[in-house]
């Protein structure tokens, strides 16, 4: 492929090392109703979300993160998207999912997980809201996850660990859980994060499993110039980064962005509107 992106090994399974984030495709803005509504609305059809993924896709970015089973319109996109290019995109499901301690839950976390597999997910990271439920910081445990992973083998998927809490990848390396990838938020300005930028990366970088960050730009609060070069310029070769766009201009702007980042270049980009067009400031 001519256009091809950086990959990654996971698992045995080549993953684009830029992931596909859908935030900004389902409504999750992190920043207001109204950016919600708008993200909504725009996205209530599959046009315009097979346009952003036709973009990914022409650049070798074929691997798409999110919780597939509360997204259907996402998830037919996909499908046109995926008959456009004869060829699947790599779907990892972020499953919701009931971690009770009973039967009834157990069988109800088993059925949503397998649903991840019945939408065509190859990886699942059960949700870091089910997950952190879990957390035992004084054993330094995360309780009955291996009941989780051991559905997610089951359901023919590879299993891994999605967290906002940092001590899900240090304790699931301690302990030798059956993962094969993390999640964990990971930007310049900390935006979400429980501890520093410096600790978060060395907790990363000390990571036995490649690990995929997100909320590279802070939900917009950083502009895709500084939030790409930052992580780019800070994770390892095998870690990935998740990248939500709105529409497929930015896609465009985030490839080329990041490209420059691995080729040592500024990026070759329009400067921004003005005014005055004539500053010299906005020249370059």
């Amino acid at each position: 492929m001519s256009n091809a992106f950086p990959r990654v090994d996971v698992a045995g399974v080549s993953l684009s090392r830029m992931i596909i984030g859908t935030n900004w495709l389902a409504g999750w803005s992190h920043r207001s109703p109204s950016a919600d509504n708008m993200i909504k609305t725009t996205h209530s059809v599959t046009e315009p979300i097979v346009a952003m993924l036709t973009a990914y896709m022409e650049n070798g970015i074929d691997t798409i993160m999110g919780p597939f089973d509360k997204t259907p319109v996402i998830c037919e996109a996909i499908k046109i998207v995926e008959e456009k290019f004869n060829r699947p995109m790599i779907l990892v499901d972020t499953p919701i999912i009931n971690v009770a301690d009973s039967k009834e839950a157990r069988e109800e976390a088993r059925a949503t997980i397998k649903r991840g597999k019945e939408l065509g997910a190859t990886f699942s990271l059960p949700h870091h809201s089910s997950m952190e439920e879990l957390v035992d910081k004084h054993a330094r445990t995360i309780r009955r996850v291996g009941d989780y992973t051991s559905m997610v083998r089951e359901a023919g998927m590879i299993p891994g660990l999605s967290a906002h809490m940092p001590e899900l990848i240090v304790y699931s390396d301690e302990n030798g859980y059956d993962v094969e990838t993390y999640i964990q938020i990971y930007n310049c300005l900390g935006f979400l994060m429980q501890v520093e930028v410096e600790a978060v990366a060395a907790i990363i970088h000390k990571a036995k499993k490649p690990v995929m960050t997100i909320k590279s730009m802070a939900a917009g609060r950083v502009t895709p110039y500084v939030g790409l070069n930052f992580s780019w310029a800070t994770l390892r070769p095998c870690d990935m980064v998740t990248v939500g766009a709105f529409h497929a201009g930015e896609v465009y702007e985030n490839i080329e962005i990041s490209r420059a980042a691995f080729e040592g270049r500024y990026p070759n980009l329009e400067g921004r509107s003005s005014p005055n067009t004539k500053q010299a400031a906005l020249k370059g």
